[in-house]
C-alpha cells in the first residue's frame, strides 16, 4: 500500500490518540508486544525468505536466515528477558543542602516513533529498532525501503496479522514517500542508509525538533598487525566482506596490513574467497548485488580505480551479464581514486601497506570517523594502543561484523558515521525520555537560606557549603 503524506499524517494522528489513552504501558503489555512480533517473525519465516531471495535477484535462505532473521529473534528475546528490568526507576543522589529528599529517573515512553529502513538486511534492520521502541513502551511507524517489494508484502503481511495500525503501521513508497515520512512530527526518528540521505533526513527532522537516531555507513577499516595470524585474518576478513556479497554497512571496507605482507594478504583473502564461493555466478550461497543501479555503480568504481592505475585482483572472472559480482582485491590505489572516498557496499577490496602501526592509525585518523574499526593482532598492549589512538562507532579485535550481533552491546556510529545508539538496553533508552523527579517531604532545611539573607543559620549552611 502506498502512502500519500495526508495518509501518512492521519496515521500519525491516530497512533498519537491511542497512545494518549495508554501512555505507559506496564511490563506485561510491552513483553506482550514483543512476543506477538517474535510469533508473526517466526509464522512468517520461510515466506521471508523466499521473498528476500527474489527481491536481490539470488539471495541464500540460509543467509537471510542467520544474517537477517535469527539477528531480529534475538533482539527481540533480549528485550523481553530484559524489559521489566530495564523500566524500573533508576535512584539517583541528592546534595546535602536539598536532604531529606529523594531523586528517581524514570524511563517514559517517548510516544510514536518513526523507523526508517533499508534494503541490505531487510528483516533485522527494521524489526531490531522495532524490538527497542516497543520494549520502551511506543507507538511505531515503519518506513520500508522501495528496493525490497517483495520482502515488504511479507513482512506486512505478518505485522497485519499481529498488530492493528494505531500501534504499528507500515508504511512503503519511493523517495517523496520518504521524504513526507520524515517530515512528520514523531517523537523520535531513527533512520538507517547512507549519509549523504542521513543528511537530508536530519534536516527534516530539524523542521519539527524531532530528535534523531542516524545509523549510517562509511569506510570500515580492517588492520593486520604484522604478528597476526595471517590465514586467520584472511578467512574473517573474507568473511566479513562477502557475507551479502559486501553489502552490509560493517563490511570491512578496505584493510591496511604490513607492506611486506600486502601480497599473501591479498592471495589468502582470494583462496579463502574461492573456498567459500565456487564459482560465485551460479553459487546458490552468494548474494547477487540488490539491482542493476547498485551493480553498475560498482563497476564504475572498479574501472574508474583500473583506469588510474590500480591493479586488480578478481577471485574468478567477472561476468557484467551476471549482477553476482566475485570478490576483488585491488592494489596500489591511491586518493584519485572514487573508490578511496566512497563508501564501496559491495565485493571490491582495496588492500593497502603500511609501514608502522602509527602510520596505519594515521591514515584511518585522517578520514571521517568509521562505523566499525576491525584489527588483528594477538597482542594485548598493542590492542589497548589502538583503542586509544582511534575512534569509531564500534571495535572488533582478530574478527569482523561480530559485534553488531551482541545485544547487550550498543549499536552506533560517531560522525559521519551516525549519531545515537540502538541495540538492548541502549535501544530502550533511545526510545525512552529520561524523566527527572524529585520528591520532598514536609521538613525542609532550605528555609534556613530563604530570604531576608541574614542571620547566623545562613553563615553555617556557607561554613558547611562552601568547604
Amino acid at each position: 500500500m502506498k502512502h500519500s503524506p495526508d495518509t501518512l499524517r492521519a496515521l500519525l494522528v491516530r497512533q498519537r490518540q491511542a497512545f494518549d489513552a495508554h501512555p505507559f504501558p506496564d511490563w506485561r503489555t510491552r513483553r506482550g508486544a514483543l512476543g506477538r512480533l517474535r510469533a508473526a517473525l517466526l509464522k512468517h519465516r520461510e515466506a521471508l525468505q523466499d521473498a528476500a531471495d527474489q527481491d536481490f535477484g539470488g539471495r541464500s535462505p540460509h543467509e537471510t536466515l542467520f544474517a537477517d532473521i535469527m539477528p531480529a529473534l534475538q533482539a527481540i528475546d533480549h528485550a523481553r528477558r530484559h524489559v521489566r528490568r530495564w523500566m524500573r526507576p533508576s535512584r539517583r543522589g541528592v546534595a546535602l543542602l536539598y536532604q531529606p529528599a529523594q531523586a528517581r529517573v524514570f524511563y517514559q515512553p517517548k510516544g510514536v516513533v518513526g523507523i526508517i529502513s533499508p534494503w541490505n538486511y531487510p528483516v533485522v534492520l527494521a524489526l531490531g529498532p522495532l524490538a527497542g521502541a516497543l520494549a520502551a513502551g511506543n507507538r511505531a511507524m515503519l518506513k520500508l525501503s522501495e528496493y525490497t517489494p517483495r520482502t515488504n508484502a511479507a513482512l506486512r503481511a505478518a505485522l497485519a496479522e499481529a498488530f492493528d495500525e494505531a500501534e504499528l503501521a507500515v508504511v512503503e513508497g519511493e523517495a517523496e514517500t520518504a521524504a513526507a515520512f520524515a517530515a512528520l512530527p514523531f517523537d523520535h526518528l531513527l533512520f538507517t542508509g547512507s549519509t549523504a540521505v542521513g543528511r537530508k533526513i536530519m534536516e527534516s527532522a530539524s523542521h519539527n525538533l524531532v530528535p534523531v537516531t542516524l545509523e549510517l555507513g562509511g569506510k570500515s577499516p580492517a588492520i593486520v598487525h604484522p604478528d597476526a595470524d595471517l590465514n586467520l585474518a584472511a578467512e574473517r576478513i573474507t568473511f566479513g566482506k562477502s557475507l551479502n556479497a559486501g553489502q552490509t554497512c560493517i563490511a570491512p571496507d578496505y584493510v591496511l596490513c604490513h607492506e611486506d605482507q600486502r601480497e599473501a594478504l591479498s592471495e589468502a583473502i582470494l583462496a579463502r574467497f574461492r573456498a567459500f564461493y565456487p564459482d560465485p555466478a551460479s553459487n546458490p550461497d552468494y548474494s547477487a548485488i540488490i539491482n542493476e543501479r547498485q551493480h553498475q555503480r560498482l563497476l564504475a568504481l572498479r574501472e574508474d580505480a583500473r583506469a588510474k592505475g590500480a591493479r586488480l585482483l578478481p577471485a574468478c572472472e567477472v561476468r557484467e551479464d551476471s549482477r553476482k559480482l566475485p570478490l576483488t582485491v585491488l592494489l596500489d590505489t591511491d586518493d584519485s581514486m572514487d573508490i578511496s572516498h566512497s563508501e564501496i557496499f559491495g565485493p571490491l577490496l582495496p588492500v593497502i601497506g603500511y609501514r608502522s602501526l602509527d602510520e596505519a592509525l594515521a591514515y584511518v585518523r585522517a578520514r571521517p570517523r568509521p562505523l566499525a574499526l576491525y584489527y588483528f593482532d594477538p597482542d594485548r598492549r598493542r590492542q589497548q594502543y589502538l583503542l586509544a589512538q582511534s575512534h569509531s562507532g564500534s571495535v572488533c579485535l582478530n574478527d569482523t561484523i561480530v559485534q553488531i550481533a551482541q545485544d547487550d552491546l550498543p549499536f552506533g556510529g560517531v560522525g559521519d558515521s551516525g549519531m545515537g545508539a540502538y541495540h538492548g538496553l541502549e535501544g530502550f533508552r533511545t526510545f525512552s525520555h529520561a524523566r527527572s523527579v524529585f520528591r520532598r517531604g514536609p521538613f525542609n532545611p532550605m528555609r534556613l537560606v530563604y530570604p531576608p539573607f541574614r542571620g547566623k543559620w545562613l553563615q553555617l549552611a556557607e561554613k558547611l557549603l562552601l568547604r
